[in-house]
């Protein structure tokens, strides 16, 4: 079993405030910005951790910023903090052609002045050391990168590429052994992506693969989950789109349908076992049908006949 690895390491001060006019246009650009339609009119700095040195060859910052948007409310136009997204920023003297998706901006000021500020998921060398240190259970400032117990399967040297088609997340495959789904959007507190997965492994449930690492920081006291890293099944098909696909075949899909029935009731039952329960009164149970008859009907409006 590999020791944890320490380090106390903070970003240079001033790197927000050289990142701010950059991120102004580009964070609301990403598929997986949340505030769209609102005008970014700030940042704060919730943390940043230096994970390789700003004056190598290539720096790189993991950075948590809190996005000021303003908002109409019926008095008029106001300001709201905001969420919080992750980012893993990558400093370069110049982008080679392969990353150019991934530019963010040129650096005018501060401490990586004269740099090419970008999205650093979409570079190999970057994502190689998020996995070392899920790999060797490091510490890095806030940063706590957590590897399961039993899990020794996590070896180096796999080769990693991002995934460019999921919308809410960030996710990187590694030789096609594992996945890193990397939360953007991020909230302190239990976060489902890891919580639930756990449950299921704890329960032996075989439905849904345990959690091979996950990555968090630890501020104010309280925990925020950054990423999970699962067993990668090369192949593997969304359920609906399997759905979909048979039956514009023409396929009859009632042996899938009840398979994945059996399963998804599986899942939830092992869930059941493993977290609290409650059971709802008449009049919650009234609101959670209302509000799913809503959505159908919205759904219903916006599909053609």
């Amino acid at each position: 079993m590999s020791e944890a690895v320490i380090r106390t390491v903070t970003s240079p001060p001033g790197l927000l405030a050289s990142l701010d006019p950059l991120l102004r246009e580009w964070l609301p650009r990403q598929r997986w910005f949340a505030g769209k339609g609102r005008p970014v009119t700030g940042f704060s700095l919730v943390a940043a951790t230096e994970l390789l040195p700003a004056d190598s060859r290539l720096g790189l910052h993991h950075v948590l910023v809190r996005a000021h948007q303003q908002y109409a409310p019926a008095g008029g136009a106001a300001e709201e903090p905001g969420d919080c997204y992750q980012l893993l920023i990558g400093t370069r003297e110049a982008l080679p052609p392969r990353l150019a998706p991934a530019l963010i901006g040129h650096l005018t000021e501060g401490p990586a002045a004269g740099r090419t500020a970008y999205d650093a998921l979409y570079d190999t060398r970057p994502a190689e050391v998020l996995l070392e240190a899920l790999r060797t259970r490091a510490r890095v400032g806030e940063l706590r990168f957590e590897r399961a117990p039993d899990d020794d399967d996590i070896r180096a040297g796999l080769v990693p590429r991002l995934m460019t088609a999921e919308q809410s997340n960030s996710s990187v495959v590694y030789g096609d052994t594992f996945i890193l789904k990397v939360l953007r959007r991020i909230v302190p507190g239990v976060n489902p992506d890891l919580e639930l997965p756990l449950a299921l492994a704890r329960e032996g449930c075989p439905r849904v693969l345990a959690p091979a690492g996950w990555m968090t920081a630890e501020l104010t006291g309280r925990s925020w989950v950054l990423g999970v890293l699962q067993p990668y099944l090369q192949g593997a098909t969304d359920g609906w789109e399997l759905a979909l696909r048979e039956l514009a075949k023409g396929e009859d899909f009632t042996a899938e349908a009840r398979a994945l029935g059996r399963a998804t009731a599986e899942v939830h039952t092992a869930l059941a076992r493993a977290l609290p329960t409650v059971t709802l009164g008449h009049a919650r149970a009234r609101r959670l049908a209302e509000g799913m008859s809503e959505r159908l009907a919205e759904t219903a409006r916006a599909v053609p006949l």
